[in-house]
């Protein structure tokens, strides 16, 4: 009975393609550690002296942390949508959506202000 739902089911597929993208990045993220600071958005922006200003480690280990809650997040939303209906991946996305909302700046240097060594 499950089987037959998974295959059929938009919403698992829609939020199981996501979880191994979050899961690689936040590995990446996790190896590489201050190397991975680079290719955040906008950090690689900066000069290698502005770079030297920020704290690589934590903005890594912060990238890291997104990921594996966004690819927990969409991990939920494909179990639920199996177990209980399809439409609750439409949540997990929405969810998604305002985590991944909360982090993003337009302003580059506003962005990376809490990582500035002090």
């Amino acid at each position: 009975m499950a089987l037959d739902n998974i295959i059929t089911n938009i919403g698992f597929w829609c939020c199981i393609v996501m979880v191994p993208a979050f899961v690689v990045i936040g590995l990446l993220f996790a190896i590489f550690k201050e190397k991975s600071a680079k290719f955040v958005s906008g950090f690689n922006m900066f000069s290698k002296e502005e770079q030297m200003l920020y704290d690589k480690a934590y903005i890594a280990r912060d990238i890291r942390n997104s990921c594996f809650i966004w690819s927990a997040v969409m991990l939920a939303g494909a179990i639920v949508s199996v177990f209980i209906t399809q439409y609750l991946a439409i949540v997990a996305y929405i969810i998604w959506l305002v985590l991944f909302c909360k982090d993003v700046h337009w302003d580059r240097e506003k962005a990376f202000e809490k990582y500035r060594i002090k």
